[in-house]
């Protein structure tokens, strides 16, 4: 067991202006998770009559992108590859002294606490990240022949989860490493080569109007992204982009 002082930011609202807290957690477990930690810290917190933290979760197994922290200046946390629901305290020490904190960036409103409004990607997808054309019966699935490159390519872009700790981790709120790999994945496979010209300048287009920053080539999406998304993933999706010019 141990003992070990939280340092949350606290906001009520996008127009407050926001501050840290001091929290005290006691008797924490070596096995828990990072978000049963916070369980038991505003169970303690509902008993003394204060406002819990607010923060998201859904599947607590890695999969849905919902648990947006930071935790100690890192999205996600210190664990590579890692979610914050699949965090556990056993990467902390007693004693230590974590700062718990939402994604910063210009996109992602504030909502309270810790939560933040994610759905400019959401808008990014509806822009074109889908295949609309009719494509008949559930085909076999050797009646369409794909080469192994671009069937491993599509599958590591479509292990991104949408979480955003690429825009949180990136100092321009860039959200470029998302959007290659929701283009790119489509794109390496028959049915989204179709649409692929209207859906590279659609989603690209959605996401400067969201607000997100320009990409600089940093790669801290890349090392901040918790299903190791690569940034090769970016030059793609400036290929396709030129392409898209021509055409």
């Amino acid at each position: 067991m141990m003992n070990i002082a939280l340092l949350v930011w606290r906001q009520k609202n996008r127009a407050d202006k926001g501050r840290f807290e001091r929290y005290e957690a006691k008797d924490i477990s070596h096995e828990m998770s990072f978000l049963e930690m916070l369980d038991v810290v505003n169970e303690g917190l509902i008993k003394d009559g204060k406002e819990p933290i607010a923060f998201d979760h859904d599947c607590r197994e890695g999969i849905c992108g919902m648990c947006s922290q930071v935790i100690n200046g890192t999205p996600h946390g210190p664990a590579e590859r890692t979610t914050v629901c699949q965090l556990h305290m056993r990467n902390f020490k007693d004693g230590d002294v974590i700062y718990i904190e939402p994604w910063r960036a210009k996109a992602f409103p504030v909502i309270k606490d810790l939560i933040v409004d994610r759905s400019a990607l959401d808008r990014i997808i509806q822009a074109g990240g889908y295949i609309s054309v009719h494509t008949g019966g559930v085909p076999d699935a050797n009646a369409i022949l794909i080469s192994k490159p671009d069937a491993d390519t599509a599958m590591d872009a479509a292990e991104c989860i949408g979480c955003g700790a690429c825009v949180a981790a990136c100092p321009n709120g860039s959200a470029m490493l998302f959007t290659s790999a929701k283009v790119i994945h489509l794109a390496n496979l028959p049915q989204g080569k179709i649409e692929a010209v209207r859906r590279v300048c659609m989603m690209t287009e959605a996401m400067q109007k969201e607000g997100f920053g320009a990409c600089s080539n940093h790669y801290e999406c890349q090392a901040a992204c918790p299903k190791g998304i690569k940034v090769s993933f970016i030059s793609a999706l400036n290929r396709e982009f030129v392409k898209a010019q021509f055409k």
